[in-house]
């Protein structure tokens, strides 16, 4: 299981892709509130740069992404838009939230396709 919001145990270095097509992830902090909680365990597809139309990433989907500037930090977080380098990605709460804001263009490696718990199904859109 990964944490989103939560430091990654690797080197400093390049981001690093998921290790398998799918992950679990468990949601630590407020950043994402109220569409995702704290403690929510999300299922995320792994994405690649130049994957197929079907990996793409769009504005207003909800990512598992990593920051060039902080490569141990994976975080999950909203897509604004693609930027160079990246994405510009951010938390649906402006109050409490590391983001492209703080550090830069995030690469993102995996897109989120649900939530399994506590309420299990899709995420809503932007609130």
């Amino acid at each position: 299981m990964i944490d989103g919001d939560s430091a990654r145990e690797h080197a400093n270095g390049p981001v690093q892709p998921l290790p398998s097509a799918w992950a679990l992830v468990r949601v630590s902090g407020p950043s994402m509130s109220p569409t995702v909680r704290s403690g929510d365990r999300l299922l995320a597809r792994r994405v690649r740069p130049g994957s197929r139309p079907a990996g793409r990433v769009r504005p207003g989907d909800v990512v598992l992404a990593g920051f060039p500037a902080r490569p141990e930090l994976l975080v999950v977080k909203r897509v604004r838009r693609a930027v160079a380098g990246g994405h510009w990605v951010e938390g649906d709460n402006p109050f409490a939230t590391d983001d492209s804001r703080s550090f830069g263009p995030a690469v993102v490696v995996g897109r989120v396709v649900g939530r399994l718990w506590p309420r299990p199904g899709r995420l809503p859109g932007r609130p």
